[in-house]
């Protein structure tokens, strides 16, 4: 396979990305746009098991696979936004569909945790986009419900690092509303008749299985859920996850 740095541009902001070809170009591929979540620590350039690897190993199961970094992560400009975490993924599609080795009506997208929540409200909003599988998606964003307050939310991302600009976010309220805004659960209903994969450990910390099991009730056919035992909330490092993933992707797109 053939990786290369990929720069797209999406509200005036510089995202980065990756891109891995499969070394035989003479006919189109399928094509997958992997989603992080939200980060939980600094970024880290070095760190093992990550998204880049699991690019690759949809690039070797045959599909044109793209990872980058939303706003405010990684070495992607801006601050942690998720409604502009939606025009980040939806000019990773764009960046897709223009390349020439891209199969347009088989594009995918697998998203974790944030980056699950992210894939499916693209999803339901844009017919571009084939299938999606999930890891450890969360219904919706509850974190006032657990007792997190704004300030503390906006302070934890700062000591992060996703939150970069000491302006940000000018305004609070519409910031968290964003959050509400991409709820899975108000959206997750459109992508049928596409199809869905939510795939959750049954012991994940941070977004419990009771939320698979409530956007499993809400969306329509057609629809799989793939429950992990003893499974936690970091599932691309879970091999079960992984092949899960991999194959039914692959049956979609077959």
């Amino acid at each position: 396979m053939k990786n290369s740095s990929v720069i797209l541009c999406a509200d005036e902001l510089i995202i980065a990305g990756e891109v891995y070809v499969p070394d035989d170009c003479e006919r189109s591929y399928p094509a997958i746009c992997i989603c992080h979540g939200i980060p939980a620590v600094p970024y880290n350039p070095d760190e093992k098991g990550g998204y880049p690897e699991l690019a690759a190993r949809f690039c070797e199961a045959g599909f044109i696979s793209m990872v980058f970094n939303f706003r405010g992560c990684g070495p992607s400009q801006g601050n942690i936004d998720m409604l502009g975490w939606t025009h980040d993924l939806a000019a990773a599609v764009d960046f897709l569909n223009m390349l020439p080795e891209v199969d347009k009506s088989r594009i995918c997208l697998l998203g974790s945790s944030g980056g699950a929540a992210v894939s499916i409200y693209l999803a339901a909003n844009d017919p571009r986009i084939y299938a999606v599988a999930t890891f450890a998606c969360p219904a919706e964003f509850n974190f006032m419900a657990t007792g997190v307050t704004a300030g503390s939310l906006i302070s934890r991302f700062r000591e992060i690092g996703v939150i970069k600009d000491p302006a940000f976010p000018p305004s609070v309220d519409k910031w968290l509303e964003g959050f509400k805004t991409i709820a899975p659960i108000k959206c997750v209903k459109k992508i049928s008749p596409r199809p869905l994969l939510l795939v959750h450990g049954d012991k994940d910390e941070t977004v419990p299985v009771e939320q698979a099991e409530r956007l499993y009730a809400e969306a329509g056919e057609p629809r799989q859920k793939v429950i992990l035992p003893g499974a936690g909330h970091r599932l691309r490092q879970d091999e079960r996850a992984v092949s899960a993933a991999v194959k039914w992707l692959a049956e979609q797109v077959r």
